[in-house]
């Protein structure tokens, strides 16, 4: 794995970056002067990366870190600040929630790469993508509240993730919890030592990429669709999800091969 980008942003340089390794993306906030903070800029850089890799089959994964000491420290609030009104704040949330989405509309599971701070919206970002590694020392927080602001957007992502109690009681008093506790709540897979970040990251890719693309992606597609209905239509979706599933060659080779116990000939 090739390491990741430490150098400041300085001006002209991409605000995000985006590395090629064989069948895996990783994708790089590069802010690091401003804790990698979500300015509009940034956010639409961003949303342009994940709409072409979405549409690229030969991605199977995209990893999402970060440069510098924080992995997202938020909205740029300074940014915020300098265009007060109603329909500029509307636009612009309105703007990150269509990035937060779309991560979980992307074909390829998304991995959050975690280390340093994650607040506010950095904290829906990990919370919207569909599996986080985060390294020892990360902390966690919805701190708007601390502001005066509620953190509305990003409770959408975090009650998706943690149980009921654990979510309002960090958005209503917007504390820190640490790495420890962020994988007992279930906002992050895996908790490992910062020297050990990328390769336990690796090793995830690797059980990912092992199986076949096609079966990932209606997966993650039903995974999300049938969590926001009833029980009986979230059936009838998976029902017709494992129909389609099960016609693809991928699938018919994999029962096949298990039929005749030897591996499955995937591509």
């Amino acid at each position: 794995m090739s390491a990741q980008p430490q150098a400041a942003a300085d001006a002209g340089e991409a605000l995000v970056t985006v590395e090629r390794d064989g069948r895996v993306a990783r994708v790089t906030l590069n802010r690091p002067a401003q804790f990698n903070a979500l300015s509009e800029a940034l956010m639409a850089s961003l949303q342009r990366i994940f709409d072409e890799l979405a549409a690229d089959t030969s991605v199977r994964v995209v990893v999402l870190g970060a440069a510098g000491k924080a992995f997202c420290a938020g909205h740029d609030l300074r940014e915020m600040r300098a265009q007060p009104s109603h329909d500029y704040y509307r636009t612009l949330f309105a703007q990150c929630s269509r990035l937060m989405t779309s991560i979980q509309r992307m074909p390829q599971p998304v991995i959050a790469r975690v280390h340093g701070i994650a607040t506010a919206a950095g904290c829906q970002l990990v919370a919207a993508c569909d599996l986080a590694v985060a390294a020892e020392g990360a902390r966690f927080a919805v701190s708007g509240v601390n502001l005066g602001l509620f953190c509305s957007t990003p409770s959408v992502a975090l009650s998706r993730n943690v149980p009921r109690k654990a979510a309002f009681e960090m958005l209503v008093t917007g504390e820190f919890i640490d790495a420890q506790t962020a994988l007992a709540r279930g906002l992050v897979n895996r908790v490992v030592p910062a020297d050990e970040l990328d390769a336990a990251i690796d090793a995830l890719v690797e059980r990912i990429v092992a199986k076949p693309r096609e079966a990932i992606a209606l997966g993650k597609d039903l995974f999300y669709r049938q969590l926001e209905m009833g029980v009986e239509g979230a059936y009838q979706l998976a029902g017709q999800t494992m129909a389609c599933n099960m016609m693809e060659p991928s699938a018919l080779e994999g029962v096949q091969a298990f039929l005749e116990k030897r591996p499955p000939r995937w591509d």
